[in-house]
């Protein structure tokens, strides 16, 4: 998926105690768990790592429940449960279960009622930014109020929005706790059962400007706030080192053009019985491939699309998805690297084919695709009318509430609903295409839906798996109002 620097929160009304309406406090949410990323890859949790990252940042937004932080933050430690117990996952996730949550109107965010699932996560809770206030929490409530204590606790927090990593202050507004400390407890006690949580693993962190491009999978970009940007993370098992450039440079730019025609150049070498490692994607003749036991899978892309290594487009790395030879080409081109789709002469540019969807009344064109958003589906499916945008807000818009209209019309949709061969769309929470007039589900992998998403740079819209915070997020980044369906 093309990476996006999106304002993901909008303000709210003021409270029912008539406060006054204050700024904003936001941070790259991406940027909580992206070391934690990093970890359970090098753990060998290879696609697993990357849906649960990214469910796990979408919690810090103003939109989720008291208590989907801690939520995720369990499935972060059951993971590394799985992963034989991984040490640094463990602490990883401790620290983010302590990450402040974004506030629209500078009030503390209420806090979990719960119990955790996992015992190494008993007694953490998050800390509150700076900036927010400390006496009146979201929705007006004063301290002493419902979700004004932490869950275990009969007394405020003292020092106010403090927490275990942080027990002297709150974190300065936008701050990630995981870049200022590696213990979940400032005293770095183990856990014990019933007891705080705090494992003491001190384990050295990946740098926080590092970033990998995958070499055999999707590239996923995080969802950034504020206009922030993050570097991408990749959930492959197999990794390359990659320095990332600055989002302002063309640098990764043509990197990333580069090491899209390298991995095109390797997928025309594989076919279905080619080794492969659990987790690994890649593309197999036209077909998107996962390997499974060993041995690709292959979904092949709707008509007239065929599957390729794209490069990203505003952080270092590649995306596998199904799109057109002719917008392969041109984005790969648009990097600066030359030599076509494959870099030895390449294939040459197609004439644009349509994609026999009707997921779309103005889609009649090529599709410009993004990635696949982490997903163990099949790659997401673009329809798109080519047009240039123009630099003003219409094209972006018009996206928007396109995107809105379809979720509203999937919504409509089940496995028994009459379709046309080739056609893409969403069946509850499943990708689904249209094969003899019947539509066939694949599900999304765990924590994410299918979702219509607005293109960005072309006319059209995408239909993927991502996270409902995501899809939200860019939906309203557009000036289109009215949620995922209008």
């Amino acid at each position: 998926m093309v990476k996006l620097s999106v304002v993901v929160l909008s303000l709210i009304a003021a409270t029912a105690s008539g406060a006054p309406l204050e700024k904003r406090i936001a941070q790259t949410i991406s940027a909580s768990t992206a070391k934690w990323e990093q970890a359970c890859i090098q753990a060998g949790g290879g696609q697993q790592c990357n849906p649960i990252s990214i469910t796990a940042f979408s919690t810090l937004l103003a939109a989720a429940g008291p208590c989907e932080q801690q939520d995720a933050a369990d499935q972060m430690v059951d993971l590394a449960k799985q992963l034989n117990n991984d040490a640094q996952m463990i602490t990883l996730a401790q620290i983010f279960a302590q990450q402040p949550r974004n506030t629209p109107t500078s009030q503390s965010v209420p806090y979990c009622q719960k119990a955790p699932k996992n015992q190494e996560l008993n007694g953490l809770f998050q800390c509150q930014f700076q900036g927010a206030n400390p006496t009146v929490f979201v929705g007006g409530v004063q301290v002493g109020g419902q979700g004004t204590i932490p869950f275990g606790r009969n007394a405020p927090v003292s020092p106010p929005g403090s927490c275990p990593a942080s027990p002297s202050a709150a974190v300065p507004d936008g701050q990630q706790l995981v870049d200022v400390t590696q213990t979940p407890r400032a005293d770095g006690s183990a856990v014990t059962s019933g007891n705080s949580s705090g494992a003491s693993s001190g384990a050295s962190l990946g740098a926080s400007g590092s970033s990998a491009s995958a070499t055999k999978a999707n590239t996923v970009t995080p969802v950034t706030t504020a206009g922030a940007t993050a570097p991408a993370t990749t959930s492959s098992t197999t990794t390359t080192s990659s320095t990332s450039s600055s989002n302002g440079s063309a640098g990764f730019k043509l990197q990333n053009g580069k090491d899209a025609q390298a991995l095109n150049a390797k997928f025309a070498t594989l076919d279905a019985n080619t080794a492969c490692t659990s987790g690994e994607n890649a593309c197999v003749g036209t077909a998107f491939g996962q390997c499974v036991g060993g041995k690709f899978q292959t979904t092949q892309c709707a008509g007239g699309l065929n599957c390729f290594a794209l490069p990203l487009v505003n952080s270092a790395g590649t995306s596998i998805t199904c799109t057109t030879e002719a917008d392969a080409t041109s984005r790969i081109a648009a990097t600066g690297a030359t030599g076509g789709i494959k870099s030895n002469g390449g294939s040459s540019s197609t004439s644009v084919t349509s994609t026999g969807s009707s997921t779309s009344n103005d889609s009649t064109g090529s599709s410009a695709s993004t990635s696949t958003d982490g997903s163990t589906g099949p790659a997401s499916s673009s329809t798109s009318n080519a047009v240039t945008n123009d630099g003003n807000g219409n094209l972006r818009l018009q996206n928007g509430q396109d995107a809105q209209k379809l979720n509203a019309r999937f919504a409509t949709l089940s496995a028994n609903s009459v379709c046309t061969s080739g056609e893409n769309a969403c069946v509850g929470s499943a990708f689904a295409q249209c094969a003899g007039g019947k539509f066939v589900t694949t599900p999304c992998a765990g924590g994410l839906t299918c979702a219509a998403l607005p293109l960005v740079n072309s006319r059209g819209t995408s239909i993927t798996c991502t996270t409902q915070a995501d899809a939200l997020a860019r939906i309203q980044a557009t000036g289109a109002t009215g949620g995922l369906t209008g």
